[in-house]
């Protein structure tokens, strides 16, 4: 996938970008190819760490317009894998990478099995990164003060236990240093922090330039799953809220070739911040594209998540909301 971004980005005609494109790497294949290498020895400890990539992998695979087929194998290597971690490797040592992998899962039964790790292994270690996995999954559910307590309590077991601990080459102490910027700055109802930066034309452009309008800002760029798919749902939204106080902000650490590309042949629509750096989503804790912020007038926050139905309809009634 690197390479194959490096070499969009490098492109400098729009018949080599579509070439390309073409070319992207099928992440349904890859997945296929590593279930095949794994699944008969999930009880053993050597397939926990692949295992975890995998269930990352095909949890960033967006289901709405997923193929019947896909949707049955990303169900059950899912099933599969959360089994028979449940099953065999509870008390496991070399837990870290699936306690990741649980967390991209993101729902009740990955939470409850988060829980069990963290409670029962006797490694404290991997208590700690089980940790900070529950307490990024509360913030989805409540963000009442209880909540947001527990969360702080697990976030602080997890620097205690596993500060040095690494995920995909990033330290626990890390993660949990921006867990606890994200409950200060970026939680609901929270005022958006500013942004202020370049436009693919060199012009200056902030994020406070919109207030008074909804702001859905996306953080994206042309090597996110199923791409095409994310700009035509973003064209459909600018279409049906022109007129409206409503403005689609996107933040791309793309090349600037490539999206003046995009912005030629309309398939990007929008606005979009220069981000070649990665400052500006560092700013808002960006670990993976595409994340969608959804802003009232205010600019509180008031959605974060994935690209799609929730997000339109949050942007919906914020529009209708506004006078």
């Amino acid at each position: 996938m690197e390479l194959w971004t490096l070499s969009l980005q490098a492109a400098t005609t729009s018949e080599a970008q579509e070439k390309i494109w073409r070319e992207r790497p099928d992440a349904v294949a890859y997945a296929h190819k590593m279930w095949i290498a794994i699944k008969g020895s999930l009880d053993q400890d050597w397939t926990l760490e692949s295992g975890g990539w995998l269930l990352k992998l095909v949890c960033s695979m967006p289901t709405d317009t997923m193929a019947a087929e896909v949707k049955v194998f990303r169900a059950e290597v899912i099933k599969s894998t959360v089994d028979s971690v449940a099953k065999t490797h509870v008390g496991s040592a070399n837990l870290a990478p699936i306690c990741m992998g649980l967390l991209a899962i993101g729902d009740s039964s990955a939470l409850k099995l988060l829980e069990k790790i963290e409670k029962e292994n006797a490694d404290r270690k991997v208590q700690g990164v089980a940790a900070l996995a529950v307490a990024i999954l509360l913030e989805a559910l409540s963000d009442d003060p209880g909540t947001m307590k527990r969360r702080l309590t697990l976030i602080r077991k997890a620097i205690i236990e596993s500060a040095d601990v690494e995920i995909d080459g990033v330290t626990v102490a890390k993660l949990a240093e921006d867990q606890l910027y994200v409950i200060r700055y970026l939680s609901k109802g929270r005022v958006a922090p500013d942004l202020e930066g370049t436009d693919v034309t060199g012009a200056k452009i902030k994020l406070s330039d919109f207030s008074g309008k909804v702001i859905v800002l996306l953080f994206w760029n042309t090597a996110v799953n199923d791409c095409e798919r994310i700009l035509e749902i973003h064209r459909h939204m600018v279409k049906k809220m022109a007129g409206k106080p409503f403005v689609l902000l996107g933040v791309t650490n793309d090349s600037v070739g490539s999206i003046r590309a995009l912005l030629a042949d309309e398939s990007v629509t929008w606005k979009n911040f220069r981000d070649t750096d990665n400052k500006l989503a560092m700013q808002y804790r960006i670990l993976g594209r595409p994340v969608t912020f959804v802003l009232d007038k205010e600019r509180k926050i008031q959605y974060v998540g994935n690209p799609g139905s929730f997000a339109e309809l949050t942007a919906d009634a914020l529009v209708l909301d506004a006078p």
